[in-house]
């Protein structure tokens, strides 16, 4: 499975595409396939995320999950504290005041 993610340019949040926009929860993640570097390149252009890239992922009981540590960590969080990942459930998730 192939995601794609970036950072919001207005927050600098981490967000993945989700098929037509953008979502900061790694759980709406598609699976972009062969498109995937298409999606990157076009979102790229449109200047909506800085430096979207693809990356490997699977899909399991508890979600989307990137096959890489450092793209997990991006996804959920610190892995120290477990209490400051981000939480989808949270209606509040993802509203910064900037």
């Amino acid at each position: 499975m192939k995601i794609v993610t970036g950072n919001d340019l207005k927050t600098g949040a981490v967000v993945w595409w989700t098929g037509t926009d953008w979502s900061i929860h790694v759980e709406d993640a598609v699976d972009a396939g062969e498109q995937a570097d298409g999606v990157a390149t076009r979102e790229e252009a449109a200047r909506r995320v800085n430096v979207p890239y693809v990356i490997e992922a699977e899909r399991d009981g508890d979600g989307v999950r990137p096959a890489h540590i450092k793209d997990r960590i991006r996804a959920l969080g610190p892995t120290v504290r477990p209490d400051l990942t981000l939480k989808p459930a949270d209606p509040s998730a993802g509203n910064w005041v900037i």
